[in-house]
């Protein structure tokens, strides 16, 4: 086994982690689960939590993010980077640029053939829901990782719940293909120029994206030996 086995050792010019700084308040959530009041012995209807997300970072970052962000501001085609990045957010020691969505696929290709940066491997699409982030309630992020050079950074971008297109990266990196898919199944987000953008976990006909947060809580019905089960979100006394 190598004993190369901690980021400490795999990076060892990578700076320590910045505290993290408050963020922009995008909401306040009540209770968990759906519960918000009645009768509930967990205690879970008396939560109160402020959802914030990471303010962005300011330069210099220190260590390799510094080379990182030189990289791209050099080798970032017209119309250049000021144009592309909308923040630089560094939170819980990693490094993430906010893209203007329609400049995502230029931005990718950039990072995967600079000589400098080289993100050869995408390692698949993840979203977000932020229902109170009003004009970018969808969220996408983009994991890439450096083999040549032994770095991660994060690519997100987003798009409003009225207009939910974001460019497809499966042009970039096409293994991306099924990893929209789920984003698009889950979330509902259209990703412009996919080559075959259907459902992957959910029926073909089924109604609605299950992980938004708008999306009613609980399931459906189920009947087994002519039982029916009632949705998670009835089981309970008092709801």
């Amino acid at each position: 086994m190598s004993d190369q086995t901690s980021t400490e050792v795999q990076n060892p010019q990578a700076p320590a982690p910045p505290p993290i700084a408050p963020g922009e308040l995008v909401g306040v959530k009540h209770g968990q689960f759906g519960k918000s009041g009645g009768p509930d012995t967990s205690g879970y209807a008396g939560l109160v939590r402020e959802v914030r997300l990471p303010a962005p970072a300011q330069p210099p970052f220190g260590g390799w993010y510094d080379e990182v962000d030189a990289a791209l501001r050099q080798h970032l085609p017209a119309p250049g980077y000021e144009a592309m990045v909308e923040a630089v957010i560094i939170d819980r020691g990693e490094m993430a640029y906010q893209i203007r969505r329609e400049h995502l696929p230029t931005f990718l290709r950039t990072a995967r053939d600079a000589t400098p940066l080289r993100f050869e491997l995408c390692l698949g699409a993840t979203g977000v829901h932020f229902p109170q982030d009003e004009g970018r309630q969808l969220h996408v992020t983009y994991p890439l990782l450096s083999i040549t050079h032994n770095r991660r950074v994060r690519v997100q971008t987003t798009c409003p719940d009225d207009d939910r297109h974001i460019p497809s990266a499966t042009g970039v990196y096409p293994t991306n293909d099924w990893h929209e898919r789920e984003v698009w199944d889950m979330f509902g987000v259209i990703f412009d120029g996919h080559p075959g953008l259907t459902r992957i976990l959910m029926p073909d006909d089924w109604a609605g994206h299950p992980q938004r947060k708008d999306y009613p809580l609980g399931g459906i019905a189920v009947e087994f030996k002519g039982a029916s089960i009632p949705a998670p979100d009835t089981r309970r006394s008092g709801v």
